[in-house]
C-alpha cells in the first residue's frame, strides 16, 4: 500500500473520477446557499440537494467534489478522541439519473485496490440486508470474497431524513488488523470496537418515501457516495488518528512549538494541543468564507470554536493572541487546494486578532461574575455552585467548566457537575432537534419542483425594458393551473423576460403584463429553482391562459432608480477599500428604487472625517462619468483581471464583469447604467455596526437626494425663524443657547444642592455600626448627580463612614451607598451592600467597594431597604 499525503489522495481522487466522465468540482463554500435547512454543510451531498431534488439541472450528470464540512455535535469530544474533529473534507462521486450500483461499486473497488493499491484482502464490505443486487453485484460480478461481506440493517446501511428520497448504502471497511479487535471470534464490521474502520459509503437512491411510510421506486435513482479524506489519510500512512496525518501534524507541531509543551507526555495537554490544531483549521475555513463572530447562528459555532481554541491556549500557557499566527501554517497546507485560503488571508488574521483580544475583555467579565456567585455561596454558607449558573457562564461568556471548578476549588467550592450536564444535553438536544427538522424541511418538494424541468425562463432585460413572452406556468397558491381570472393572484412563469429577479441584494423589478383579454400588475419578481423567473401577479383585468403570448414591460421610472442605486453601490465598495483598508469585503447589501444599504467588513465605527471622504469619492466619480459596462468571460480571466467576487457568492464558469470606467470591476448579474453621471448625487445617510466586525452604511441617489436636500432647507429656514437668526450665524446662536443653558443648569443644581444640605440634618439618620459611622437619608426628586454630591458632602461633613442614601422619584426610587478609604479597608464593600438594599425595593445593582448605585421599582419599601443597609454592614466589618 502506498503512502500517501492527504493533499495527493484528494488530487488522485478527483483525477481519477474525471477519467469516468465526472465533472471534478472544487469545494462549495461552508455557508449553504439558498439552503436555509442548515447552518452550515455538514456532508459531501449537501450542497447538491438542488440536483438530487431535480430542483436544479446539474452542470454534468456526473460529478466528483472534494468538499469542506463542518460538524459541531460532538465538540465536548474534540481532541480527547482520535476520531473526532470538527472541519473535514469529504470525497464524493455523485450520478444524477445516470450510472447507478454496478459502476459505483466497480469504481470505487478499481479506485481503492488499483489507484491507492489498498490490499484487497485488507478490505471488507456492508451492503443493506434487503439489498440482493448490491450483494450479487460485489460476490458474483466482482468476485468479492463472500466471508469478508456482512448484511446490516436499517440503522447502519439505509440513508434517509423523514420523507424523500432514500435509499440503501454499501459501505467499504478497513481492517486494521486483531490487535484492534475485540474477543469475539466473529468480530467483523458493525461491531463496537475499533479494528474495522468504515471509509467509504455508496448510497443508492433508489426510493421515495411517502407521508404513509411506502418505499416507492424512484424513475429517476442517483448516486452519492461519501469518502472522508482525513480518515482515508490515517490508513494510507498507517497512524492511529486523525492528528497524526501529515497536514494536520503540520500544524500541531507549530502548536508544540509555540507553545513550549512537548507532545504525548501528558494527556491533559495533548487535549488543549489537539483542540487548537482541529480549531485553527475550522475557523481559518469559515471565515475565509465569509462568517463573522456572532451570538447567534453559524457565528455563534464560529465564536465558540475560537474562543475554545483561546483558552486552550492559555491553559498551554500561551500569552496573548496567537491563532492568526497559526492560520498562516493552515495556508501552507491547504492553500494550493482551496485559493480563498491565500485571497483572504490577512482578513481571517485580521478577524482572529480582533475576536481573539475581544476573548480577553469577554473572560475577565465572566471571572468577574463567578466571584460575585462565590460572594453568594459565602454569605449563604453554600458550598456547591449550581450547574445552572455554571452554564451560564458557559453558554454566554464563553467560560470553560474546568476553569470554573479550578476557581471555585481554591475558594473550597465546587459545581454541581450533574445539573451542568443536564443543562449542556438540553442545549444538544435543541441542537439535534433543529438540525433534524432542518435537514428534513430541506428534502420538501414544493410546488414548483413538480414543473417540467425543461420549463425555464431567459432574462432579455439587460437590454431592454419590454418584450413579447409566451406564458409557460402558472401557480396558484400551492396549486399548478392552466389559466387565470380577474382579480386573482398567480405566479406566472415566462419563456423569456425583461423583468429582474431578486438577486444579489436587488429588489426584483415591478411592471406591467397584458395583452388583449388580460391586464396584470407585477408585484415582484424573483428567481425560482432551475432557471426559473417568477412574475408574482395580481390580475387586473380579463383572463390569462397557459401558452398566452403577453407583452412584458419594466415600469421603467423603479428600474432607473435600482439602477443608480446598485451602479452607486459597486463606487461605495471601492470607496471604503480606498479609505479604510483592503480588508474591506461586503457582507451583504441591499438596493431598492428608494435607498441603498451596503454591509461590509470592518472592525471600528467610521469617523466622520473618513465617512466624508468616502462621500467625497464615491461623488467624484460619478461626476467623472465614467462609462459602465458589462462583458461574459471565463471566472479565471474576471480574476485575472482583477475583479472583485463577492463571500458566498455562487458562480459559474461563466462569469458578468461589471465595470465602472477603470474604477471599479466587480462580478455582478445585476441592472447598471451606462455611465456613472446618471448616478447624480449620492449622499450617505446613516453608519452604524449590525454584528460583530460588520457595519452598515445607507445612502441614497438621484431625485431622493434633490428631495433630502429640500427637506434640509426647510428645517434649516424654520430653526432660522426661530431663534431670528440668520443661515450663516446659525451655529454662534445655537452654541450661545447652549451654554447659556449650561449656565441655568449648573446654577439650578446648585440651589438645589444648598437647599438640600439645608434641610439635612432632618432627612439624615446617623449609627455606629461596630465603630464605624452609618449616616442614611431619604430625599425626593434629586437627580443622581445632586445624589452623588451629597454623597460626598455627607462624607466631608462626617469623615469616616459609610452613606447610603435614598431618593423618591414618583413610585420609584435611586440608591446611592459610599463609603470612606479607612472603611473599605475593614472590608465594607458598597456594591455588596447597595445590592441587598435594592433588593428589599424590588431592584438591583452593584459598583466598585468605595461607590455603587442602583434604583428599585417600590418607593414605599424604601425605610425596610435602609435597615438591610445595617445588617449588611454588621456583616462586613472585620
Amino acid at each position: 500500500m502506498k503512502k500517501l499525503g492527504l493533499n495527493e489522495i484528494r488530487s488522485r481522487f478527483l483525477d481519477f473520477f474525471e477519467t469516468k466522465d465526472h465533472l471534478a468540482k472544487g469545494s462549495f463554500p461552508l455557508v449553504p446557499q439558498n439552503d436555509n435547512s442548515l447552518l452550515l454543510i455538514n456532508a459531501g451531498m449537501a450542497p447538491l440537494k438542488p440536483y438530487f431534488m431535480g430542483k436544479e439541472i446539474p452542470p454534468n450528470k456526473r460529478m466528483a467534489t472534494c468538499q469542506k464540512c463542518i460538524r459541531t455535535g460532538d465538540i465536548e469530544n474534540v481532541g480527547k478522541t482520535a476520531r473526532h474533529g470538527t472541519f473535514f473534507e469529504m470525497l464524493g462521486n455523485f450520478s444524477f439519473a445516470d450510472y447507478f450500483k454496478r459502476e459505483s461499486i466497480k469504481w470505487g473497488w478499481e479506485f481503492i485496490t488499483e489507484n491507492l493499491e489498498i490490499p484487497k484482502d485488507k478490505v471488507w464490505v456492508s451492503v443493506y440486508e434487503n439489498d440482493d443486487d448490491a450483494y450479487d453485484i460485489w460476490s458474483k460480478e466482482m468476485g468479492f470474497p463472500e466471508e469478508r461481506m456482512v448484511r446490516l440493517g436499517k440503522d447502519d446501511n439505509f440513508w434517509e431524513i423523514g420523507t424523500g428520497p432514500c435509499g440503501p448504502c454499501s459501505e467499504l471497511y478497513y481492517d486494521r488488523g486483531e490487535t484492534y479487535g475485540c474477543d469475539n471470534p466473529d468480530c467483523k464490521p458493525g461491531c463496537d470496537c475499533d479494528r474495522y474502520i468504515e471509509f467509504w459509503n455508496h448510497v443508492f437512491t433508489q426510493f421515495d418515501k411517502d407521508e404513509q411510510g411506502n418505499y416507492n421506486e424512484l424513475a429517476s435513482k442517483n448516486i452519492d457516495t461519501g469518502m472522508g479524506l482525513e480518515r482515508m489519510a490515517c490508513i494510507m500512512q498507517g497512524v492511529d488518528n486523525i492528528f497524526e496525518v501529515d497536514t494536520i501534524k503540520y500544524i500541531l507541531d507549530s502548536v508544540v512549538k509555540l507553545s513550549s509543551v512537548e507532545y504525548g507526555k501528558d494527556n491533559k495537554t495533548d487535549i488543549s494541543i489537539r483542540i487548537i490544531t482541529d480549531h485553527i483549521r475550522a475557523t481559518s475555513f469559515l471565515i475565509a468564507d465569509g462568517v463573522l463572530p456572532s451570538n447567534e447562528g453559524r457565528g455563534y459555532v464560529l465564536r465558540r470554536l475560537l474562543r475554545r481554541a483561546a483558552r486552550h491556549g492559555k491553559l498551554l500557557g500561551i500569552k496573548g493572541a496567537f491563532l492568526y499566527e497559526l492560520m498562516d501554517k493552515v495556508v501552507d497546507i491547504s492553500g494550493d487546494a482551496y485559493p480563498e485560503l491565500v485571497e483572504k488571508k490577512d482578513y481571517v488574521k485580521k478577524v482572529l486578532k480582533i475576536e481573539e483580544e475581544r476573548f480577553e475583555e469577554t473572560i475577565d467579565q465572566g471571572i468577574e461574575i463567578l466571584k460575585s456567585y462565590i460572594d453568594e455561596l459565602k454569605e449563604n454558607n453554600e458550598k456547591v455552585l449550581s450547574g445552572e449558573n455554571a452554564f451560564k457562564l458557559y453558554d454566554t461568556y464563553g467560560f470553560p467548566i474546568d476553569l470554573t471548578k479550578e476557581i471555585l476549588e481554591e475558594e473550597n467550592l465546587e459545581v454541581d457537575e450533574t445539573s451542568f450536564e443536564q443543562e449542556m444535553q438540553k442545549q444538544r438536544e435543541r441542537a439535534r432537534n433543529a438540525r433534524q427538522n432542518g435537514e428534513s424541511d430541506g428534502w420538501k418538494e414544493d410546488v414548483f419542483s413538480k414543473l417540467d424541468n425543461d420549463i425555464r425562463s431567459e432574462f432579455v432585460g439587460y437590454t431592454s425594458l419590454d418584450n413579447e413572452c409566451i406564458v409557460k406556468a402558472m401557480v396558484k397558491g400551492n396549486e399548478i393551473v392552466t389559466e387565470a381570472h380577474n382579480g386573482e393572484s398567480v405566479t406566472i412563469i415566462l419563456d423569456k423576460t425583461p423583468f429582474y429577479a431578486e438577486s444579489g441584494g436587488q429588489a426584483g423589478d415591478k411592471g406591467i403584463l397584458s395583452n388583449d383579454n388580460f391586464e396584470g400588475d407585477v408585484l415582484d419578481t424573483k428567481k425560482g429553482i432551475n432557471n426559473r423567473i417568477h412574475h408574482e401577479v395580481i390580475i387586473k383585468s380579463g383572463s390569462l391562459k397557459l401558452n398566452d403570448k403577453v407583452c412584458a414591460l419594466v415600469e421603467k421610472k423603479i428600474r432607473m432608480n435600482s439602477a443608480r442605486n446598485h451602479s452607486a453601490t459597486h463606487i461605495l465598495h471601492k470607496a471604503l477599500k480606498e479609505v479604510l483598508g483592503d480588508h474591506i469585503q461586503q457582507a451583504g447589501s441591499l438596493v431598492t428604487a428608494e435607498r441603498l444599504r451596503f454591509d461590509f467588513t470592518h472592525f471600528e465605527s467610521i469617523s466622520s472625517e473618513e465617512l466624508s471622504k468616502i462621500e467625497l469619492i464615491v461623488n467624484s466619480q460619478i461626476m467623472n462619468s465614467l462609462d459602465i459596462s458589462a462583458t461574459e468571460m471565463s471566472i479565471a480571466d474576471a480574476k485575472n483581471m482583477g475583479a472583485t467576487a463577492l463571500f458566498g457568492e455562487k458562480y459559474g464558469d461563466v462569469v458578468r464583469v461589471v465595470s465602472m470606467g477603470e474604477y471599479s470591476v466587480e462580478l455582478c448579474g445585476g441592472t447598471h447604467l451606462t455611465n456613472t453621471s446618471q448616478i447624480g448625487m449620492f449622499k450617505i445617510l446613516s453608519e452604524s455596526g449590525v454584528a460583530s466586525g460588520v457595519r452598515r452604511i445607507e445612502a441614497i441617489t438621484g431625485m431622493s437626494v434633490y428631495e433630502y436636500l429640500n427637506k434640509k432647507e426647510t428645517v434649516i429656514n424654520e430653526v432660522c425663524a426661530t431663534l431670528k437668526v440668520k443661515e450663516d450665524n446659525i451655529i454662534n446662536k445655537a452654541k450661545s443657547i447652549v451654554e447659556e443653558l449650561k449656565d441655568s443648569n449648573k446654577e439650578l443644581d446648585s440651589i438645589k444642592n444648598k437647599l438640600a444640605m439645608a434641610s439635612v440634618d432632618d432627612a439624615i439618620t446617623r449609627k455606629e455600626i461596630n465603630g464605624v459611622n452609618l449616616i442614611t437619608a431619604k430625599f425626593e426628586d434629586m437627580d443622581m448627580n445632586a445624589l452623588r454630591n451629597m454623597g460626598d458632602n455627607l462624607k466631608d461633613k462626617f469623615g469616616s463612614c459609610v452613606v447610603v442614601i435614598a431618593n423618591k422619584a414618583d413610585d420609584k426610587v435611586n440608591f446611592i451607598v459610599t463609603a470612606t478609604k479607612d472603611v473599605v479597608q475593614r472590608g465594607v464593600h458598597s456594591g455588596n451592600i447597595i445590592r441587598e438594599v435594592a433588593k428589599a425595593a424590588g431592584g438591583n445593582g452593584g459598583g466598585r467597594p468605595d461607590m455603587a448605585q442602583a434604583g428599585g421599582k417600590d418607593s414605599s419599601k424604601i425605610t425596610e431597604a435602609l435597615m438591610k443597609a445595617k445588617e449588611v454592614l454588621e456583616n462586613q466589618i472585620k
